[in-house]
């Protein structure tokens, strides 16, 4: 049985990737460890109810009422107002964008009658898809000390959603929907700047830190990853697109660094300066990228203004284009700055268009950089490049 609370000592880093197809772990770092799920408990909610939607026992378009319990919820929400009816489709969508915590009651009483009794189920569920480890007491993620989890148990759970839910699954990869006239965008960044990720989850409480689990496809071939209790967003956004861009590089399971396990700010300093400075240039990068060696500080006093940011390497050239034009409108009109297009290296068989911002120093790039961070924008530091690059 799972503990009745995680001690705020145990609440650290783990993480875990798998090969969808297999199950096959290719890495993994204290995945075993009991931690508070966040917002990926919403995973298990919507196992349920694409469940129900299978079985004809929901229908999409199907509305259901909210309840004070739902309405009284606290943020994440979509302001759900009590005695008004929301179509099941928009509940789904408000759960896998903004992470809404009214909405998953309302599918939980709507399956299940009631909150407990819906966590009861969650519970048998998880425990029937070998999720031993896992506990849940609410539909939501909000802070509850019987409800844990683990880095393996969240893997396989992620897993079971694209095995089993197939059509439904698709929801995940949703970037923004309109609800109420307003336009609601997903909290996952990296669907916009990891190459292939399609999904699945954000999850953030205090005591749990920053979570994720995530899904890219490259080639035909799928991995999963999670990485619970991150620093912060963008730290745990890095240390998911280092750990998937790691997977994709490797065909057998392998041990992966102290580079991408630590969380310790200090640790992660040194290991940052001693990796060459590797880990600020993980998140946005194609895998190619990843491999690449970075200058060493004696390298760049010669560089002048040939640096450059990244912010996401695509399958195609629009989107390419379209993120660089939205993370260039982030930056002081000022800047002076020109967006450019990175053409896939053929020599290489690369098959990624990476989007940029050129013409920075090094100093003035990472400011940049820091600025989109603020906007919850990833991005990575380039050093200079002999790439060819279509411009404009």
């Amino acid at each position: 049985m799972p503990a009745a609370g995680v001690n705020a000592s145990r609440a650290r880093y783990s993480s875990i990737v798998i090969d969808a197809a297999s199950g096959t772990v290719l890495s993994e770092y204290n995945a075993d460890a009991q931690t508070y799920p966040a917002s990926l408990t919403k995973m298990m909610t919507l196992y349920l109810t694409f469940d129900a939607l299978e079985r004809k026992a929901l229908a999409a378009e199907q509305s259901l009422p909210v309840s004070v319990h739902a309405a009284n919820q606290e943020p994440t929400k979509i302001d759900l107002v009590a005695g008004e009816e929301v179509t099941v489709r928009n509940l789904i969508l408000g759960l896998v964008t903004q992470s809404a915590n009214d909405a998953a009651v309302v599918l939980a009483e709507g399956l299940a009658g009631s909150e407990p009794a819906f966590a009861a189920r969650m519970t048998d569920t998880a425990h029937a898809l070998g999720m031993d480890g896992t506990n849940f007491a609410n539909a939501s993620g909000l802070p509850n000390d019987e409800q844990v989890t683990t880095a393996r148990d969240l893997a396989k759970l992620a897993r079971a959603l694209n095995r089993d839910f197939p059509r439904q699954y698709r929801f995940f990869a949703t970037e923004e929907f309109v609800f109420r006239g307003e336009t609601i965008t997903n909290h996952n960044h990296l669907m916009k700047t990891f190459a292939g990720m399609d999904g699945i989850k954000t999850g953030f409480i205090r005591a749990s830190g920053y979570n994720l689990a995530a899904s890219a496809v490259r080639d035909g071939r799928r991995l999963i990853g999670v990485v619970m209790g991150g620093k912060s967003a963008i730290a745990r956004d890095v240390r998911m697109a280092a750990l998937l861009n790691d997977g994709f590089a490797r065909s057998g399971p392998d041990r992966i660094g102290a580079l991408a396990a630590t969380t310790d700010t200090a640790e992660s300093q040194s290991l940052t300066a001693k990796a060459g400075r590797t880990l600020r240039n993980l998140s946005p990068v194609s895998p190619a990228e990843a491999a690449q060696p970075r200058l060493r500080s004696g390298d760049m006093a010669s560089s002048g203004d040939n640096w450059s940011i990244q912010v996401g390497a695509f399958l195609q050239r629009a989107p390419a284009q379209r993120a660089a034009e939205e993370a260039l409108a982030k930056l002081p009109a000022d800047a002076g700055k020109s967006i450019a297009v990175l053409e896939p290296d053929k020599a290489a068989k690369e098959r990624y268009y990476r989007a940029r911002i050129v013409s920075f120093t090094e100093r003035d790039a990472e400011r940049a950089c820091q600025t989109l961070h603020k906007a919850h924008k990833a991005c990575a530091v380039m050093p200079p490049s002999t790439v060819h690059m279509a411009s404009r």
